[in-house]
């Protein structure tokens, strides 16, 4: 079976709810030409994540979006992750916030973390593409660097105030977009996937 691409002018169906993912994957799109439309524009609830990894968790969104919305369809699943906490919150980070509020996964984070000197952290994202035809891809991405505390930082969204990548001295919050969006994890998975399945 031939591995379709996307053009410009084509249509992609976002698997998500989240409107920070949501921008960032817009920005990443445009210079491709293709229309990303998320799956909250069409109606399409959100699909439970059973999986126990990102790669499964992004491919059940993926493919629950294509099949209600006959387009092919991206998800991504993405966690902040800690070497001291054994890698929690992990693929479980959006379910540690309260009402979508992140502002409580972060104080469970500081507290969980309280006396631990392994400050290492990094931030995965996998992205699943599921065409109409049953074909699924998945491209992953990461970012390393530390757990900063107190949270710094009033942009980017979830964990982002207690990330400091390694090399640099602001906070992924601190950052302006453009800056984040050249080396997040969502950047190196998208490069990835642009690489595959988009056209210039």
């Amino acid at each position: 079976m031939a591995t379709p691409k996307l053009q410009s002018g084509d249509r992609l169906v976002l698997a998500t709810h989240n409107p920070g993912k949501v921008a960032e994957m817009r920005v990443l799109m445009d210079p491709y030409g293709v229309e990303a439309i998320s799956a909250g524009d069409l109606g399409i609830p959100a699909a439970e994540e059973t999986g126990t990894t990102f790669e499964e968790n992004a491919c059940i969104k993926a493919r629950a979006t294509a099949d209600a919305s006959g387009l092919p369809a991206l998800s991504d699943d993405s966690g902040f992750c800690l070497a001291a906490l054994d890698g929690s919150p992990g693929v479980y980070s959006a379910r540690w916030a309260k009402n979508g509020e992140f502002s409580f996964a972060m104080d469970r984070v500081l507290r969980e973390m309280e006396g631990k000197t392994d400050l290492t952290a990094w931030f995965v994202c996998v992205l699943a593409i599921a065409w109409p035809n049953g074909q699924e891809f998945t491209f992953r991405g990461e970012v390393w660097g530390d757990m900063v505390s107190p949270p710094r930082g009033k942009s980017g969204f979830g964990y982002d105030p207690i990330f400091q990548p390694s090399g640099h001295t602001m906070t992924f919050a601190e950052m302006s977009p453009a800056a984040k969006d050249a080396m997040s994890h969502r950047a190196y998975a998208f490069r990835a996937f642009a690489n595959n399945y988009l056209r210039g």
